[in-house]
């Protein structure tokens, strides 16, 4: 996939995909002076990120506290 695919599909800007490919954020390949996606991996990136997002919010249970049940 280009980079104008790759914004497209991730509903970025082309810059954004730019810098995260060159910051390595983002599975990219670059060829020349331009940047080649697999859309393979870049489904494996967003379901990475979207499971570390759910385990994050898992494990900050949404900002709740916890009460402890007191034993008397």
């Amino acid at each position: 996939m280009t980079t104008k695919e790759v914004a497209e599909y991730l509903r970025f800007h082309k810059i954004t995909v730019w810098k995260y490919a060159a910051e390595g954020k983002l599975p990219a390949v670059r060829i020349g002076r331009f940047w080649r996606f697999d859309k393979d991996k870049i489904d494996e990136w967003i379901a990475k990120f979207s499971m570390m997002r759910k385990e994050r919010k898992k494990s900050s249970n949404g900002g709740k506290k916890i009460r402890e049940k007191q034993t008397t």
